[in-house]
C-alpha cells in the first residue's frame, strides 16, 4: 500500500482512513486472511486503524448502567459481526468491555452496543461498522445502474450480429447461442451496488435523483443523449481466449457528455457509501457475447441450445471462445443509433414481465 496514499472507506456518509501497518510482506494462506481480516477492527479508542481522525461526538445514550448505542445494520451482515463459532463478537466484546446485542436474522431489530465505558462504547461501534462493511464488500452485487439498449433499432441489429456471427463463426472454439446477451436485456453498466434493504434502495434512488438534477439537467439542457452502436472489442489481451465481448457507444455528436455523465453519477454514489470505486473512468461498453451466460438461464433465451465443444464432451459454464475471426469480419459492425433516455437501478437476476429487461427498483428521465 502507498503510505501517501492510503485507502480509504466510507461508512455512513463519513470517511475513515486504513493506517499503514507494517513494511514486511506477508505470506499467509486462506485461513490467515481471515484471521487478519478480523484483526482489522480488533484495536481500541481514538488508535483505532479504521478510526475517523477527529474520533468525532457519536450520538451515545446515558443510562443508569453506563452507555448505549444502536446500529440499523441489514441482517445479510450479522454473521460478519459474530465470526467463526461467535469468537468474532466474543472477541470485540472482550477488548471493548462491551456487551454487543444482535438480532436474531429475519427477526428484524438493531444491533445494540452497550458498556460502562463511553470510549469503549465507540470503540466498539466502529469496530462493528468495519467489519460490516468489509464483510458487505464480499457479498455479490444486488443491483446495478444501467442505461438500458432495447430500442427496436439496437433490438434488431444485435439480433443480426448474432445471426451473422453464429453462421460465419458458428464452428470457432467455444461459441454457440448461450453466450449471446439476450437482446431484452440489452445495456451499459455503470456501477454495481449491493443494497440489502429497502432503506438503502430508497437511499440510492435520492442519490439518483439529486444527480440528474445537479448534473444531468444543465449539462443536456432537454436535449436527448444520441448514441452511435458500432464495432466489437474484447476485455482481455487473448483474441484466442476471450470471455467478454462488447459493442462498443460513442454520441453521434462526437462529445464525451455520455463519459462525463457516467463518471459523474458513479463520483456521486461512491461519495455516498453506495459503491465502490473500480476504476478512474467509467468504462462505456455493451456487453455482446459473455461466457458467464452458459450457467445463466435468464441472460440467455438460447440456453438450451448449446452444441458440444468437440468429441462429445459438453462446454464448461465458464469456457472461453476464440474470437478471432468474429473481431476481423465484424470489427465494425454497425448495431444501430439510439437516444439514452433514463438510467435505471436494476435489480440483478430479474425480468420484467412486461418489457424483459430487469426490473427497475428506481429510475430518473434524462431529459
Amino acid at each position: 500500500m502507498d503510505v501517501l496514499r492510503p485507502d480509504l472507506l466510507w461508512i455512513d456518509g463519513r470517511c475513515y482512513r486504513k493506517n499503514f501497518l507494517s513494511d514486511s510482506p506477508l505470506e499467509t494462506g486462506p485461513d490467515e486472511m481471515e484471521e487478519e481480516e478480523e484483526d482489522v477492527a480488533m484495536t481500541t479508542g481514538c488508535g483505532d486503524i479504521y478510526a475517523d481522525e477527529s474520533c468525532d461526538i457519536v450520538p451515545v445514550q446515558k443510562t443508569d448502567r453506563g452507555y448505549k448505542l444502536t446500529l440499523d445494520l441489514p441482517s445479510d451482515l450479522y454473521k460478519f459481526i459474530i465470526g467463526r463459532k461467535g469468537e468474532t463478537k466474543k472477541r470485540l466484546e472482550r477488548e471493548t468491555k462491551t456487551q454487543v446485542q444482535i438480532p436474531k436474522v429475519g427477526a428484524g431489530g438493531e444491533v445494540v452496543i452497550t458498556g460502562t465505558d463511553r470510549q469503549g462504547v465507540m470503540s466498539a461501534m466502529r469496530r462493528v461498522q468495519i467489519l460490516s462493511d468489509s464483510g458487505r464488500a464480499k457479498l455479490p452485487f444486488t443491483h446495478f445502474l444501467s442505461f438500458p439498449l432495447t430500442t427496436a433499432p439496437i433490438r434488431k441489429g444485435f439480433q443480426e450480429f448474432k445471426s451473422n456471427v453464429l453462421s460465419e463463426c458458428g464452428q470457432d472454439q467455444g461459441i454457440d447461442p448461450s453466450i449471446f446477451q439476450n437482446p431484452d436485456k440489452l445495456h451499459l453498466t455503470l456501477a454495481t451496488l449491493v443494497l440489502l434493504t429497502d432503506k438503502e434502495v430508497a437511499a440510492a434512488e435520492h442519490v439518483l435523483t439529486e444527480w440528474r438534477e445537479e448534473i444531468v439537467a444543465p449539462l443536456l439542457q432537454g436535449n436527448p443523449l444520441q448514441v452511435d452502436v458500432r464495432g466489437v472489442e474484447y476485455m482481455n489481451d487473448d483474441p484466442a481466449a476471450v470471455d467478454v465481448l462488447y459493442a462498443q457507444v460513442r454520441l453521434l455528436d462526437g462529445s464525451d457528455k455520455l463519459q462525463t455523465i457516467a463518471d459523474a453519477v458513479v463520483e456521486r454514489f461512491v461519495s455516498s457509501g453506495l459503491t465502490e470505486r473500480e476504476y478512474d473512468r467509467v468504462k462505456l461498453h455493451a456487453t455482446a457475447m459473455n461466457t458467464l451466460f452458459r450457467k445463466d438461464p435468464s441472460a440467455s433465451p438460447d440456453k438450451a441450445d448449446r452444441k458440444p465443444a468437440g468429441k462429445g464432451r459438453p462446454l464448461k459454464e465458464r469456457e472461453s471462445f476464440d474470437a478471432r475471426n468474429v473481431l476481423e469480419i465484424f470489427e465494425d459492425f454497425h448495431f444501430g443509433k439510439t437516444d439514452l433516455n433514463s438510467i435505471h437501478l436494476s435489480e440483478r437476476f430479474s425480468s420484467d414481465s412486461k418489457t424483459g429487461y430487469y426490473r427497475c427498483a428506481a429510475f430518473v428521465e434524462l431529459t
